[in-house]
């Protein structure tokens, strides 16, 4: 590729993916999206100097991001420049090309404000900004599949820290009209945790690092939900779901760890092992991510993944809609559960018409596969073709962005982001009245 090298960044709502063009996508650099304040030496750690924090005991956060959209400019911005430092990036914007990641359904003044930062504050020489989704034809996801090669008409469930976003993408263009999305992400689920515990065994409200360490090392999506909640109300600590996690000790150095639960032990645990702080997790394993599935667990009136999913498919063209079914991707932080691929598979199977093939794809690394399809557009020879260049800002404004960058209509005539609620409900009151039409015909005489 010619011109200028490309800065790349993953702007996420938890975590900033970074890296340029000409490196390998090995090389990305994980950045915590946050400012952060330890109690336990008082000081504050801005972006990539959270992992130098070695107390992780009641941290306090402030996010650049509220709700899904990036609304506190002064604190990402101290993030970017921390990470545009020597000892990090070490990048001089004015040479380089940015790539940069946005929410879906970004307001427009928003979105005029990551052009005015990028040009005016940072001078990068071109920009290009696209939600994660519309990166992602660029990647790999697929290629195993298709032998290289990625699928014209694909849906690409995006679950992240905020929401989980349900993309219909056809020969590389978002379906902006189709586009779904579930107000349960990462966060909630977090938080949700520290609710089940707190009431349950320690009082951990205050300790969101902590609950968020068990909630990625313990939790998994169940594929027999109401067979594991009644194996743990059965046989409470003595059943096969059952975990030990070790509270860490930051004072001692000590991370949290989980063990085997007391009756899966071949030895006896010395004086010191015993008198740990240990938080039994039992059904919260599987309980926490059922929320993505069932959101009304916690009085969210909106549908699951799958019935997402499905309704998505349904706002498509009918002639192509088996295709759809066929490649459904799985991106975004969430994706790591362990199940959740399967679990998605086969709660799709009954929803999707009987001669469709349905197919879920789990990227290999779900939390980095944005980046890592970003960094392939990056080394494309159209990449030039899509960014706008400081001159063309100066002249146009952030008309020029829009022009270039497309995405759904402008902010005055976006009506409220659609969610699954109401619209879901009319198209599965649709699916059975014509469900009990064709039984009701079929057992005429």
């Amino acid at each position: 590729m010619n011109g200028p090298t490309v800065l790349i960044l993953d702007n996420g709502a938890h975590s900033i993916k970074a890296g340029f063009s000409k490196s390998s996508t090995d090389e990305a650099r994980i950045i915590p999206n946050a400012i952060v304040r330890s109690k336990g030496d008082r000081r504050m750690y801005i972006g990539p100097e959270v992992d130098l924090c070695w107390d992780h005991f009641a941290l306090h956060y402030r996010l650049p991001f509220e709700k899904g959209f990036l609304c506190d400019w002064d604190t990402e911005k101290a993030i970017w420049d921390r990470a545009f430092q020597d000892n990090v990036l070490a990048v001089n914007p004015r040479d380089l090309s940015l790539l940069v990641t946005e929410p879906y359904f970004n307001l427009s003044k928003i979105q005029n404000t990551y052009d005015q930062i990028v040009f005016e504050e940072y001078e990068f020489q071109t920009y290009y900004r696209a939600p994660g989704a519309a990166l992602v034809p660029f990647g790999n996801l697929f290629s195993q599949e298709y032998g290289g090669r990625n699928p014209e008409c694909m849906i690409i469930v995006d679950t992240g820290f905020s929401f989980t976003h349900v993309v219909p993408i056809i020969s590389g263009s978002i379906v902006w009209s189709a586009v779904r999305r579930i107000d349960v992400g990462g966060k909630l689920m977090t938080n949700h945790l520290k609710e089940i515990i707190s009431y349950r065994h320690y009082n951990l409200m205050d300790q969101t690092y902590i609950v968020n360490r068990v909630k990625e090392t313990c939790c998994y999506v169940s594929q027999r939900f109401a067979s594991d909640l009644e194996e743990c109300r059965l046989h409470p600590r003595r059943n096969s779901i059952v975990q030990e996690y070790v509270l860490p000790d930051f004072s001692a150095n000590r991370l949290g760890y989980v063990r085997p639960p007391a009756h899966l032990r071949n030895a006896s645990l010395t004086e010191e092992e015993s008198s740990l702080p240990v938080l039994f997790v039992e059904n919260e394993r599987f309980s926490v991510p059922e929320i993505l599935f069932n959101p009304s667990d916690i009085g969210l009136d909106q549908d699951g993944i799958p019935q997402t999913v499905a309704y998505c498919i349904s706002l498509l063209p009918a002639d192509v809609q088996g295709l759809f079914w066929a490649n459904i991707g799985l991106i975004g932080g969430n994706a790591k559960y362990p199940g959740i691929e399967e679990r998605l598979a086969t709660e799709l199977r009954p929803l999707a018409p009987a001669d469709c093939r349905v197919s879920v794809y789990k990227a290999s690394e779900p939390i980095t596969s944005v980046y890592e399809a970003a960094w392939r557009l990056s080394q494309t020879p159209g990449y030039g073709d899509l960014v706008v260049s400081r001159e063309e800002y100066f002249e146009s404004g952030s008309n020029a962005c829009r022009k270039k960058f497309g995405g759904p209509v402008a902010e005055s005539n976006v009506p409220e982001i659609p969610s699954t609620a109401v619209s879901s409900r009319r198209f599965w009151g649709r699916v059975m009245t014509k469900t009990k039409e064709n039984v009701l015909h079929s057992a005429a005489p």
